[in-house]
């Protein structure tokens, strides 16, 4: 569901102004726009324009959830005092010792954190030049964690912060099943009843992360609406929320939606990042030289740039879903093909039509499967911080074959996707160039679609 229409939303935002929504019929609610200020000084501020005086990228987002033009609060009144509930809880925690002293234990011992930096010698070695030079290509390892995704660093956050609100309910919604599977994972952890919403052809082709939640105590509430993926799972899990906001959290997944969640998402996954400067400096006394990771909505893109976005050396890498070609209208390339709109609450690049209603996406991966990208993603495009490109299917395909044979590990085709761009990358890159590339997540739950492809 779309927090917005042409009608519904003031004409002072930025051109172009087109923004993409359910028909009014479709809103049971009035929707409206933030412009005041938060009642509780936040934490996190930045200067509007994102530069800092010293020519640094400055934190975000500044006080009214914007990241530039993007970000912000496009929800029905219902939910604002859910948003700023949670705005004011989260910013507790910067000083909330027992929270991070907790988050940190489980993340150690529940988790297993942290996850390796591991060198890829014979992807590396696949790289080489003729004359024998070339890049050194690490795997940023969240495969490995529990639940086998990154997902699990926000889900399991976000629970803690759900307890110290009072909520005994928990909603989400998924794609691939990975935020699904580690929701109802920490669900189960701390006791909490879980609601997993999950467009109808997701759960077709991710049928072994349904039984997974299924199997940890979660209810999977199937979504038949629009094509049945992603951006209908959020849209029925935000229905659902402003139906129950009094008793129940929505852990969403991604940095997408209205504040805070962009800013709480990317900070819940910034271990990433900080582990990853960390382990760098233990293995080469230096910083990555190259980050890449795949986009869908962008939370283990966000989680590993964010250490990095002030550190103009080390280029940022964003690689989205081209599914069967920029120009055949099949994609979810957000921020290659896409225009400025506000869908699920904030304002981001989407795929859009000329009347402003959303063009449905292809992937053949179903957590890139989504039509919009977090507004940090936006910003940082629009800012030329970070770079953005596009890979097929088939290429995606390919490098879940090839890192599979090469390395021994089965990556995610989320993660595929990203790992298919070093076919371009790398030849471009000099001699001994690192590279660090977010392995986001493990493929088992991608083999049944992968069959369907792959001949051997």
């Amino acid at each position: 569901m779309a927090f917005s229409s042409p009608s519904q939303i003031y004409p002072q935002l930025p051109n172009p102004h087109r923004f993409s929504s359910l028909s009014q019929s479709q809103l049971p609610f009035k929707l409206i726009k933030i412009t005041s200020l938060p009642s509780k000084k936040p934490v996190i501020a930045c200067v509007l324009t994102g530069q800092s005086m010293s020519g640094q990228v400055a934190q975000r987002p500044d006080s009214f959830g914007r990241f530039g033009k993007f970000g912000g609060k496009y929800v029905p009144e219902t939910l604002m005092h859910a948003l700023d509930e949670l705005e004011t809880a989260f910013n507790s925690l910067a000083t909330d010792q027992d929270f991070q002293k907790e988050l940190d234990g489980i993340l150690r011992d529940y988790i297993g954190r942290e996850s390796p930096l591991y060198f890829a010698e014979r992807l590396t070695e696949h790289y080489k030049r003729p004359d024998g030079e070339g890049p050194l290509i690490y795997l940023k390892r969240e495969d490995l964690n529990h639940t086998g995704a990154h997902k699990i660093n926000n889900a399991v956050a976000q629970a803690l912060l759900a307890s110290r609100l009072g909520k005994k309910r928990i909603i989400a919604e998924t794609g691939a099943g990975q935020h699904g599977v580690a929701t109802a994972t920490v669900c189960a952890r701390f006791g909490l009843e879980c609601v997993i919403y999950m467009g109808a052809q997701d759960m077709d082709r991710q049928s072994l992360n349904v039984f997974r939640m299924r199997l940890l105590g979660a209810e999977v509430r199937a979504v038949h609406s629009g094509t049945a993926t992603l951006k209908d799972a959020t849209s029925e899990a935000i229905r659902d929320w402003v139906t129950n906001v009094e008793t129940t959290h929505y852990i969403l997944g991604s940095v997408a939606g209205p504040h805070p969640y962009p800013m709480m998402v990317r900070e819940f996954h910034a271990v990433i990042g900080k582990e990853t400067r960390k382990q760098a400096l233990e293995k080469w006394a230096g910083k990555p030289d190259v980050l890449v990771a795949c986009v869908g909505g962008g939370s283990n893109a966000m989680g590993l740039f964010h250490e990095f976005v002030d550190d103009k050396d080390v280029r940022l890498i964003g690689v989205e879903a081209a599914g069967f070609g920029l120009d055949s209208g099949k994609h979810a390339a957000t921020l290659t093909k896409g225009e400025v709109g506000v869908l699920h609450g904030a304002m981001s690049y989407l795929l859009q039509d000329e009347d402003g209603q959303i063009v449905e996406p292809h992937s053949i991966s179903a957590g890139l499967d989504y039509p919009g990208v977090g507004p940090e993603h936006s910003f940082l495009k629009d800012l030329g911080r970070a770079e953005y490109h596009s890979i097929t299917d088939e290429e995606a395909l390919e490098a879940f074959k090839r890192l599979s044979r090469l390395e021994g590990i089965i990556p995610a085709l989320e993660t595929s996707h990203a790992l298919a761009y070093l076919e371009m990358l790398c030849p471009t890159l000099p001699n001994g160039a690192k590279v660090v590339l977010n392995c986001s997540g493990r493929g088992d739950k991608d083999v049944q679609t992968a069959i369907k492809y792959l001949k051997f």
